[in-house]
């Protein structure tokens, strides 16, 4: 029986879209052992599972010590998000009155830098049970920041753990629907930093399909009001996130009033989708209380996915984040990095991609520096490395002295979740 640990069960909309992906896949006989530390919520996810499992051979358990649920697992699933709603808020909130704009927040940013502060100490506590109970399983993770938070686990030393994200893949449906090519017919290699891959090879039957783009936006310059689109005019290659996101990562565009309104730039936008999101729970809530039907669609995610290729050996292509080891020579060495990657019985084998195009890898570098520097905070409870961090921030445009304010306020709202050592105010 193959034993599958979904740790952050209580975004059960998300679980339950990775279960019924799971549920329709030859696996044999599973155990579902659910952890979240909100006993309604963790109750809404058993009982969501449990309406999903039907007939299989799925045994569910759920379980608000997490040890318990990582107890001889196979595969952990990673999706938590400490603070939830509450300090999601915080993110956007108090950056804001110092005139910071953003968009999404849980990737690089102020926003992304305390994300990730809160959620370390769940991740150490998550290894140090992973070491002593299930010291062989794979580690998926979905928590974003997705290249901080793998950084922080290898530097940990879980031996087993690869970063997770849709965005590549989405991105190609895109692409391929843009061109008008079936994305069944399509080729393609990314790579670069989650939310930051770069696309460098598309293609059918060897046609250059990049050409086809360039026809796509010459008949409709309306494209070039997209964020992604124009970084692509502009770089030679095709940034792998939406606009939102990938807005957030230069200094070219939140900073500027007139950008914000050329590509029609969201500010805040993530909190409208946790809105939703907190919207879909209490329907699913609702649903399973009163007996009506769930509808479930698939996610295509790649958890499931790489589940199956290591259950059944069944060889198969996933965008991986994992630490740079010679895959990417001109990113930093031991940074993450998204590349392609073989999924069969042995694991998770990522591909050599080789050097990226210069431009891109000075932006991917520029990322990779905030990133660095929040994880040394981490590592060695440094609280002067939080605020270097923001110094580096493309998108944080402020004097340095209100960088500081800033972070004090951030550390003071966030303290409850904050390593001790972490927790001061500095002048």
């Amino acid at each position: 029986m193959t034993t599958i640990a979904f740790i952050g069960a209580g975004s059960v909309v998300f679980t339950q879209g990775l279960l019924a992906d799971l549920f329709d896949l030859d696996l044999g006989p599973l155990h579902i052992a659910l952890h979240d530390i909100d006993p309604e919520r963790l109750d809404t996810a058993a009982a969501a599972a449990a309406y999903l499992a039907q007939d299989r051979p799925v045994r569910i358990t759920a379980h608000l010590e997490r040890r318990a649920a990582l107890d001889g697992a196979d595969f952990v699933i990673n999706i938590v998000q400490v603070g939830m709603n509450a300090a999601t808020q915080l993110d956007f909130e108090l950056p804001a009155r110092y005139g910071v704009r953003q968009t999404i927040g849980d990737t690089l940013g102020v926003g992304g830098v305390f994300r990730a502060l809160r959620t370390y100490p769940v991740l150490r506590g998550l290894a140090e049970d992973i070491a002593a109970v299930c010291p062989d399983a794979w580690l998926l993770n979905y928590t974003n920041p997705m290249a901080m938070n793998v950084w922080y686990l290898k530097a940990l030393g879980v031996r087993n753990v690869v970063g997770l994200c849709h965005s590549v893949y989405w991105t190609m449906q895109g692409l391929s629907d843009l061109v008008e090519v079936p994305y069944s017919d399509v080729t393609y290699q990314a790579a670069g930093v989650n939310h930051q891959s770069w696309v460098l090879r598309f293609e059918r039957d060897g046609e250059n399909l990049y050409d086809r783009l360039d026809a796509a936006i010459a008949n409709d310059p309306e494209l070039l009001r997209r964020v992604r689109v124009d970084m692509y005019s502009r770089l030679g290659y095709y940034p792998t996130e939406t606009s939102e996101h990938s807005a957030e990562y230069v200094p070219w565009y939140l900073n500027h009033a007139s950008e914000v309104d050329r590509l029609r730039l969201p500010i805040g936008a993530y909190l409208g989708i946790v809105a939703e999101n907190l919207a879909s729970y209490e329907q699913t809530r609702v649903a399973l209380k009163s007996g009506e039907p769930l509808s479930v669609d698939p996610t295509m995610e790649y958890a499931p996915q790489i589940i199956h290729s290591m259950v059944t050996n069944t060889p198969r292509t996933i965008y991986a984040n994992v630490p740079n080891h010679g895959l990417i020579p001109n990113l930093q060495s031991g940074a993450t990095v998204e590349v392609p990657s073989l999924v069969d019985g042995s694991g998770v084998q990522p591909t050599a991609v080789g050097a990226l195009p210069a431009q891109c890898a000075a932006l991917n570098r520029s990322y990779l520096n905030v990133c660095e520097l929040v994880v040394k905070a981490a590592i060695e409870q440094d609280p002067l490395a939080i605020r270097q961090a923001v110094m580096m921030d493309p998108a944080t445009d402020l004097p340095v002295e209100q960088i500081w304010d800033l972070c004090n306020d951030l550390v003071l709202a966030h303290s409850n979740y904050l390593d001790p050592s972490l927790r001061a105010a500095l002048k």
